[in-house]
């Protein structure tokens, strides 16, 4: 009994405290002019910070699914603007009716990357897409800035893929729009340098060529840029090793595409 008036004394004391405090503030607006615009301005602010919490929350939360879209429209715009290129480069001097009958050489499948590593000589990347979804091991993973990696083994949902930051990845490149093939690879030290190798010392070096996917290879794409070249070095007197900046930035990369030739088995079985 002692207990349940004391609990209602504790609830009746903080009523009053209530209505006090609100009586006083009435007061204090109605008091003088001054006042009154301190406590207006005082509310004001209060419901200036709430909408603003309340704004950046929802903002916060909305963020993942504009980023989404976002990265659908880029696909899709990459994806066509890829296989366009595909059905140019083979039709050649084919009339445009030809063309029509020809197919894209890559099938494209977006993907999200589900982990990565970046602290290692031999990173990796898992994306969320597998088997289920078309993708099959030696497909590239690419992006319209650069190459990513290389799909090295597939599940039902996931992928296994080595990263480009992976010094048992190689990619066929050329230096500038129609000029010399040659390997290019990771430096091994940043997340945005790669190296070309085994270039011809007569060859004059420019910084600021654009260095693209050869096309070449039956796992990448043709003309994927790939970054600009820096420098060069002499070795041995004898070849070139050019220094490349990435456009890709691995530290942003979330999204990807995966690039499936169909007829990569039997262009590599012919080769053999």
């Amino acid at each position: 009994m002692a207990r349940r008036s004391q609990f209602f004394l504790g609830l009746a004391t903080a009523a009053v405290f209530i209505l006090l405090e609100i009586a006083a503030i009435a007061l204090l607006k109605s008091s003088a002019a001054l006042q009154d615009v301190w406590v207006n301005r005082f509310s004001h602010n209060v419901s200036a910070v709430f909408w603003k919490g309340l704004t950046q929350t929802r903002d916060y939360f909305s963020l993942r699914e504009q980023n989404d879209i976002l990265a659908g429209r880029n696909y899709a715009l990459f994806k066509e603007l890829q296989q366009y290129k595909e059905l140019a480069a083979i039709a050649g001097a084919r009339s445009l009716l030809d063309s029509a009958k020809l197919e894209p050489r890559f099938n494209y499948i977006p993907a999200e990357i589900a982990s990565m590593g970046t602290n290692s000589r031999h990173n990796f990347i898992v994306l969320n897409k597998g088997a289920a979804d078309g993708v099959t091991p030696y497909s590239a993973v690419i992006t319209p800035q650069g190459v990513v990696g290389i799909i090295n083994s597939v599940d039902r949902k996931y992928s296994y893929a080595l990263s480009f930051l992976n010094e048992r990845v190689s990619v066929s490149a050329r230096l500038g729009k129609e000029g010399l093939v040659a390997p290019l690879q990771w430096d091994g030290t940043g997340t945005d340098h790669a190296i070309l190798s085994n270039i011809p010392s007569q060859l004059d070096i420019v910084p600021g060529d654009t260095v693209r996917t050869s096309g070449i290879s039956s796992v990448y794409p043709a003309d994927i840029p790939l970054g600009v070249t820096t420098g060069s070095r002499l070795i041995d007197g004898a070849v070139h090793v050019v220094d490349v900046k990435l456009f890709q930035d691995f530290a942003k990369l979330r999204y990807v595409i995966i690039a499936e030739n169909p007829d990569r088995k039997t262009i590599e079985e012919l080769e053999q």
